[in-house]
């Protein structure tokens, strides 16, 4: 049925109730530098003025830093149970999966839940939180990756 006949502009819904009462979060797909009504990852964390903004960023680089101490502390936990590994006589060597290859499987999933986690703040494709994500990888790096090479494996940052 074809109803480009009709007007519609006496329709208000001003006064439909959506739920929510507060102001929407705005989710752009597009890259932008607005940070009115933005919300990261979280409806509750919401930016609605400069300090929350200043907040929000200073929080986003300290989680990413967060990150690189994460993949940095399960790098030692995995060089420590090597070594333990490579000392152990022969006949107390286990094959199979042993404790340390179940605590290995957790900080994985822990560490790629993490990841996602930043990638999904760095998919607000605002621009101010995308630099916030670089800056805090950056940081962590400097600071938790002294040890390792500038190149990474599997960093969804």
């Amino acid at each position: 049925m074809d109803h480009s006949h009709m007007d519609h502009s006496r329709m208000g819904h001003g006064d439909m109730d959506h739920g929510g009462g507060g102001p929407m979060c705005n989710m752009n797909m597009l890259f932008t530098w607005n940070t009115k009504d933005l919300c990261i990852v979280f409806e509750w964390w919401r930016v609605s003025s400069t300090l929350s903004l200043i907040v929000s960023l200073i929080t986003v680089i300290a989680v990413v830093a967060g990150y690189e101490a994460l993949r940095e502390g399960i790098r030692r936990y995995e060089a420590w149970v090597n070594r333990r590994a490579e000392t152990a006589p022969r006949q107390n060597r286990v094959g199979g999966t042993s404790r340390a290859h179940v605590i290995k499987a957790v900080l994985y999933g822990i560490q790629n839940f993490y990841a996602f986690m930043i990638m999904l703040i760095f998919m607000t494709y605002n621009g101010w939180v995308m630099i916030a994500v670089s800056v805090g990888a950056g940081i962590g790096y400097l600071i938790f990756g002294a040890r390792t090479t500038a190149t990474k494996d599997t960093a969804c940052h």
